[in-house]
C-alpha cells in the first residue's frame, strides 16, 4: 500500500513508497478492462466525424467552404451540449443517458447525410448538423469518470496520473485512426460510408459500453448513502441527499477550460495551417506526414508521462508544462524547411501532453464526484471549441497571407492560456490542504452547492 504522504499547495514536493505507478497495474484493476476497451470502440466514431462530413459535403456541394462551414456546426454545437450531456450523466448515471443519446446521434447523422446526398439546400445542412453534435455520446469523458470512481481509494490513488496518461494517449490514437478510416471509407466506397461507419459504430460502441453496469459510477440525482453525503456535501438525514453542483460553477475549472482552449487552438491551427504550408513547399500530400509526426510526438510523450513517477505537483507541472508549449508554438511560424518542421512538430506535441494529461488529473480534485463527468467534458468541449475557433482563424490567415500568418494563431491561443493559468494558478488548488495518498494534492474537500 502506498504510504502517506504530504499534499502540496504547488510549494513542494512528495512521493510514494511502493512500487511505481505504471499501465500494467492499471489495467489489471478488476473491471477495467471491461470498460477499456468498449469505450475506446464507442469514442473511435467520434474522431470519423469531422472527416467524414466535410467529404461528403465537399463532394455533393462542390465547396470545401461549404464542407468546413457544416463541420464547424457540428463541432460548435457539440462543445456546448457536451457539458449538459455531462451533468445528465453526473445526475441520472451514464446508461441513463447513453442509450437515448446515441439513438439520437445515428439518427441525426442519417438525416444529414440524406439531406446532403439529395443535394438539400445549405442552410439545411447547418440546421441538420446541430443535433448531430449535440448528440455525439460523450463516452471519453464517461470513461475517465469510471477511471476516478475505480481508483477512489488509497491503495489506488497513485495510479491516477497513470490514468489521466492513458487517456490521452487513448484519445490520440483514435484521433489517428479515425479519419484514415473516413477517409478510406468516402473515397474507395461511397462518400456517404462514412458517415453511414460512423453512425452503426456509434450505435454498437455506445451500446455495448452502456452494457458494462458494473463499473458505471454512481448516479448523484437520488438518494444515496450517508457515507457519500459527507464526502460531496450532501445534508445527512438517514437517507443523504446529495445536492446537485455544476462543475463550472468551481474557478478552478474555469481556468482549466480555459487553458484547453489554449491546446485546442493548436490543434485546430496545425491541421489548417500545415495543408498550407506543404502546399507552399510544392510537397502537397507531405502535410499527412507532419501531421503524423506532430500527433505521435503527443502519444510518445503521453506515454512517458504516465509512467514517471513526479515530484513535483501537478499544478507546477501544468505551468511548465505550458510554458513550453508556448515557447515551442511561438517558433511554428518561423519554420519554412520541410525537415526542420517534421522536428519542431515533434517537439510542439510532446510538450501538449503534459498540459494536457496534468489538467484532466487536476480537475478530478477540484470538484466532487457528483459532478466529474460534466467537468470532464467542460474540458473536452474547450479543446473542441479551441479546435474549431483555430481551424476558422487560421484558414483565414493563411489564404490572406500564408502558412506563416496561420502557425501564428496556436502561438496567441497558447499564450493568452498561459497567462490565465499565471494570473489564476491559485485557483487550481482545492479549496483546503491535507494530508493525502500518493496524489500530492489535497483531499477532494465539498464545494459550494447550489
Amino acid at each position: 500500500m502506498a504510504s502517506t504522504v504530504s499534499s502540496d499547495s504547488d510549494s513542494g514536493s512528495y512521493s510514494g513508497s511502493g512500487s511505481r505507478p505504471g499501465y500494467g497495474q492499471l489495467l489489471r484493476i478488476p473491471g477495467a478492462l471491461s470498460f477499456v476497451l468498449p469505450g475506446f470502440a464507442a469514442r473511435q466514431p467520434f474522431a470519423m466525424l469531422t472527416m467524414s462530413i466535410v467529404l461528403l459535403v465537399q463532394h455533393t456541394t462542390g465547396s470545401l467552404g461549404n464542407a468546413g462551414a457544416v463541420a464547424a456546426v457540428a463541432g460548435v454545437s457539440m462543445a456546448l451540449f457536451a457539458p449538459q450531456s455531462g451533468k445528465l450523466a453526473d445526475r441520472f448515471g451514464q446508461r441513463a443517458v447513453l442509450i437515448p443519446g446515441v439513438l439520437v446521434h445515428a439518427t441525426a447523422v442519417a438525416l444529414l447525410a440524406t439531406l446532403a446526398l439529395t443535394d438539400a439546400s445549405l442552410w439545411a445542412l447547418f440546421v441538420a448538423a446541430v443535433p448531430v453534435g449535440a448528440s455525439v455520446p460523450q463516452v471519453g469523458p464517461m470513461v475517465r469518470a469510471r477511471w476516478a470512481a475505480a481508483l477512489d481509494r488509497p491503495e489506488r490513488a497513485r495510479l491516477t496520473q497513470t490514468a489521466a496518461a492513458f487517456e490521452s494517449v487513448t484519445d490520440e490514437l483514435t484521433f489517428v485512426v479515425g479519419p484514415v478510416l473516413a477517409t478510406a471509407l468516402c473515397t474507395w466506397v461511397h462518400p456517404g460510408a462514412g458517415l453511414a461507419a460512423e453512425a452503426a459504430l456509434t450505435l454498437a460502441g455506445g451500446l455495448l459500453f452502456a452494457a458494462q453496469r458494473a463499473t458505471q459510477p454512481r448516479a448523484y440525482g437520488v438518494r444515496g448513502d450517508a457515507d457519500a453525503g459527507v464526502r460531496n456535501g450532501g445534508a445527512i438525514d438517514g437517507h443523504a441527499r446529495v445536492k446537485p453542483v455544476s462543475a463550472l460553477s468551481v474557478p478552478g475549472v474555469r481556468v482549466l477550460a480555459v487553458a484547453l482552449l489554449g491546446i485546442g487552438t493548436v490543434f485546430g491551427g496545425m491541421q489548417v495551417s500545415l495543408t498550407a504550408f506543404a502546399e507552399e513547399a510544392g510537397q502537397p500530400g507531405v502535410n499527412g506526414l507532419l501531421y503524423g509526426t506532430f500527433a505521435a510526438g503527443n502519444m510518445l510523450a503521453g506515454i512517458a508521462f504516465g509512467a514517471i513517477a513526479w515530484k513535483i505537483g501537478p499544478q507546477r507541472r501544468l505551468l511548465f508544462g505550458y510554458t513550453a508549449l508556448t515557447l515551442m508554438a511561438s517558433t511554428l511560424w518561423a519554420v519554412h524547411s520541410v525537415p526542420l518542421f517534421a522536428v519542431v512538430g515533434l517537439l510542439v506535441g510532446v510538450c501538449i501532453a503534459p498540459a494536457l494529461i496534468t489538467g484532466f488529473t487536476l480537475v478530478e480534485t477540484l470538484v466532487p464526484a457528483s459532478a466529474r463527468t460534466e467537468a470532464f467534458t467542460w474540458l473536452t468541449g474547450a479543446v473542441a471549441l479551441g479546435q474549431a475557433a483555430g481551424v476558422t482563424a487560421s484558414g483565414q490567415l493563411a489564404d490572406a497571407q500564408g502558412a506563416s500568418a496561420g502557425f501564428l494563431v496556436p502561438l496567441a491561443g497558447t499564450a493568452l492560456a498561459l497567462a490565465t493559468l499565471v494570473a489564476l494558478r491559485s485557483r487550481l488548488t482545492p479549496a483546503s490542504q491535507g494530508r493525502t495518498v500518493a496524489r500530492g494534492v489535497g483531499h477532494r474537500v465539498p464545494v459550494t452547492v447550489d
